[in-house]
């Protein structure tokens, strides 16, 4: 019973919903791109399914059928030239029409349109983001809330004070946007830790101002809390300024989110079961969303945005089953001179697919793991 209440304590209902929301949407996207890019070079879609599973409802509507199926997460379109096909003797032979006919940078765009829709929603809901809530300046600090009666309160401190500085020494630029570390989180937790008389440099309705007050991290072996919840200070911006740190931002993201797949796979590889807060399954990913979910609006759409990031990036990977694994047997097909033959492709495919679905047991089981 630990395993199961420590997952209904991880994940509410609303959490849940919340993330069939997030991921149907960036997987509907994400497939409506391939399907776009396919019609648009007159390639035929025999079928695009929203969810997985049984097809609950289906109908025809330009020549593709339109599905809805019973597993909420995931989908995908038939693409006419993609499979193989059955010939007249009975064995299976490589297609010959649709998607493998296109020429190679047909090919890549039809499979590239998943990824970049992906990215290209990131980077929207960044700038919706950045124009509705500002960008953090970081070298400030706001304070959101004096707690009444507390120690703050008493020196002076009121809601809505911005903190240029501590005991003379300007607030570190360690502002990570939507983490747990605001602007001068490591300052301010120092100088608590240390008895004496401490200043804050502040900055209130556009005036400066110096508070300056006595204290004692310990009183009766108690451990004193000053009494206010910062974070970071904001500037507004306008719409292209934001379209440009989204970019930025979004660059600066990919080393990261490499960084993290990297080290999945080399815990995958040695069966390193210990967990990793960069990289979570659907466990993981509900639980965080439950938390986002709690907070604010704004919190959903900051987990969104990263979703779509790892979903684009993710699906880069040159690993077959995945869009990079096509691109990349498209890319050997015109390097050999000609399309690879049925039973290569099959082996390599099927490889794909069988690492694929066993990196996400691993994902999975770790993330159970942790509520046992």
């Amino acid at each position: 019973m630990s395993f199961i209440n420590g997952l209904t304590a991880a994940m509410t209902p609303l959490g849940l919903l919340w993330t069939v929301i997030i991921l149907g949407i960036a997987t509907f996207l994400h497939e409506l791109a391939h399907y776009a890019l396919a019609r648009w070079q007159g390639v035929a879609v025999g079928s695009f399914s929203v969810g997985m599973g049984p097809v609950l409802l289906r109908r025809m509507w330009r020549g593709t059928e339109w599905r809805i199926s019973a597993l909420p997460l995931g989908g995908y379109v038939e693409i006419d030239g993609m499979a193989p096909t059955e010939g007249t003797d009975g064995k299976m032979h490589p297609p010959t029409t649709g998607y493998a006919r296109l020429p190679l940078l047909g090919k890549i765009a039809v499979i590239l349109a998943g990824p970049v829709m992906n990215l290209l929603l990131a980077l929207a809901l960044m700038t919706m983001l950045f124009t509705s809530q500002g960008v953090p300046v970081p070298d400030r600090a706001r304070l959101d809330h004096v707690v009444e009666n507390s120690t703050a309160q008493k020196i002076g401190l009121q809601s809505g004070d911005v903190i240029t500085a501590i005991d003379g020494q300007d607030l570190p630029d360690s502002l990570l946007i939507g983490g747990k570390k605001a602007a001068g989180y490591e300052l301010v937790r120092d100088t608590l830790s240390r008895a004496g008389r401490h200043t804050f440099s502040l900055e209130r309705a556009g005036e400066a101002r110096q508070v300056s007050f006595d204290w004692q991290p310990f009183v009766d072996g108690k451990k004193q809390l000053l009494g206010i919840q910062y974070g970071p200070d904001s500037r507004p911006v306008a719409v292209p300024e934001a379209m440009s740190l989204s970019v930025r931002a979004t660059a600066e993201a990919v080393p990261q989110v490499l960084n993290a797949f990297g080290n999945l796979f080399r815990r995958f590889l040695t069966l390193d079961m210990s967990q990793d807060q960069n990289v979570s399954g659907p466990i993981g990913t509900a639980e965080i969303v439950s938390r986002a979910a709690a907070l604010s609006p704004w919190a959903l759409v900051q987990v969104a945005i990263m979703l779509n990031l790892s979903l684009a990036f993710f699906n880069l990977i040159p690993i077959p089953g995945l869009d990079g694994g096509r691109i990349l047997l498209a890319l050997l097909g015109a390097i050999k001179g000609s399309p690879l033959s049925f039973s290569q492709e099959q082996a390599i495919n099927l490889a794909g697919f069988a690492f694929v679905m066993l990196l996400m047991l691993f994902v999975v089981v770790r993330d159970a793991s942790r509520f046992f």
